[in-house]
Formats: C-alpha cells, structure tokens, sequence
C-alpha cells in the first residue's frame, strides 16, 4: 500500500478489545485482521503487563505491545525498553499490603504473582459465593475466568525483581486516598481500570510512565508521524493516549473524563464498537 496511507492504531484491552469475561468479540477480531490486511499496524496499548497477554490475544495479530501503562514496549522480537520498580520500592509495597490485609498482584514480564488472600477475593468478585451458591460454582467450572487462571498462586516471595506495576483490589478497611498518600513520591496511584476489582482499587505505577509517552517513543523508533495515529480506549488511563493520538476514541462503555477529551466515542464492546470506528476511518471497508 502506499506509505502515507499507512496509520498506526493503539488498542487498549480491558472493556475496549476484550469484555468483563475476557472475550473479543468476533466483530474486533475480524477489524483487526483485516485492518493489518490493508497494510496498518496495530499495537496493545495496555496497563496489563506481558504475562496477562493470552494467546487468545496474539492470535488475532498484533505487530507489537506498549504494556505496563507504558513501562514496556516490544515490537515483534525486540523489546524497545523495559522500566522496573526498584527492590526498595517493591519491599515497601509487598509490607505495606500485607500489614494492612490488602490483596494485590505484582506484575512481571514472566508472571503475575498474587498475594496470600488474593485468589478467593477475586473468586468472590469474579463469580460470587462460590462456597454456597450453586450458580457461582457453575461459573466458576464452566467458564472459568483467564484472567484467575493466569495468575500465580503460593509464592512465598514477594520480593520480585523485575516488578513492572502493582494492582490492589478495594479493601473496606484501608480507603484509595490512604493508599495513595502513603506512596506519594514514590508512585503514580491510580484508580484501577477493571470495575469488576471495585471503586477503590488502583494500581501503583513508575512515575513519569503513561501510553504517550511510550508511543512517541515508539512513533520515533519506527519513523512514523503523530498525523498517522489512532487510539482507541475506555479508561482514564487512557486519557494521555487518546490526547496525543491523531484521533481518540473512547468505547461507549468509556468513563465519562475520558469522553469529554476524545474526538469521537463508538459503541460499547457489546456494540461492536471497535469494529464500527475501523470502518468509520476507513481502517477497513
């Protein structure tokens, strides 16, 4: 195809590509096979980090992924850079959770360690009373959730060197300002993109790390120009991303802060939305 043509499309995954189950949708997959067909490149522009991206994921083709909100970047074979959270910052996380009874996971490139109480909080949420009500356990062996599957259980150390962020699910007993305010300084604390992990969650991140950053980074790797960029997203981190892209869209199922900054919003994940503002730019026909 002719180069000046060629656009460059950031993809967020949770409630943009995949829904609350973890599924894409046949309508995303079909946009995004054949939007590569047509010669554009897409990328995963994810706050997940390497170890959440399934095969169901690559297998619909991606040219590369910007993880970690931005800390890793990876196009085909070669890793662009990788930012980890430093030993100290990590032991001070893993204490501060465990003193204070909040489940979280680290997030590695290698893999996604939980912490003790985490896998049946996140049953809990994910499925419901998995202990007495039938329904529940039905869904929990029927049609058990990647993301639980994915997570690594029983790891005595937490203590990880190669930390890119940390995810902490809503505690009744410690509040998200609390959180925040003992990190300040130290991490960007966010409130955390999957409603299903509850209003006061978060996720601890490297400061000076968001998507637009990692996408100009990216955009001057590949010799590409902003005119060139898409992005498509749902969540408030996805906000810089959308600001710096050419054109930002936000799903229909967006939150409102990030509607009010994109210039356009599709449908719901339900609604096809991804596939509709392929053909709406004329990614696809």
């Amino acid at each position: 195809m002719n180069e000046t043509k060629r656009k460059i499309v950031f993809i967020d995954i949770d409630g943009t590509l995949v829904d609350d189950d973890g599924n894409i949708p046949l309508s995303a997959q079909k946009a995004c096979k054949q939007a590569r067909e047509n010669g554009h490149l897409l990328y995963l522009c994810t706050g997940r980090s390497k170890a959440e991206i399934y095969d169901s994921i690559w297998d619909v083709g991606f040219d590369g992924l910007i993880g970690a909100g931005g800390g890793y970047v990876e196009l085909g074979k070669d890793v662009l850079y990788h930012k980890r959270v430093t030993a100290e910052d990590v032991r001070h996380m893993v204490d501060f959770f465990n003193e204070n009874g909040i489940d979280f996971y680290l997030e590695s490139n290698s893999a996604l360690y939980a912490s003790s109480n985490l896998q049946p909080h996140l049953e809990r949420r994910i499925y419901g009373d998995v202990e007495n009500d039938p329904v529940a356990r039905e869904k929990k062996e029927l049609k058990p959730h990647p993301f639980i599957a994915g997570l690594t259980y029983g790891e005595a150390d937490l203590y990880k060197d190669d930390v890119n962020k940390v995810c902490f699910l809503e505690s009744s007993a410690i509040p998200f300002e609390r959180i925040k305010q003992e990190f300040e300084g130290k991490f960007e604390v966010i409130q955390c993109t999957v409603p299903i992990f509850g209003e006061g969650s978060g996720e601890l991140m490297i400061p000076g790390i968001h998507k637009a950053i990692a996408i100009a980074d990216l955009l001057k790797h590949l010799g590409m120009s902003q005119e060139d960029t898409f992005a498509i997203g749902d969540g408030m981190n996805d906000a810089e991303m959308l600001e710096f892209c050419n054109i930002g869209i936000a799903m229909g199922n967006a939150k409102p802060g990030l509607k009010a900054i994109a210039d356009d919003i599709t449908g719901t994940v339900e609604e096809d939305g991804l596939y509709h503002s392929f053909v709406k730019y004329g990614l696809i026909t």
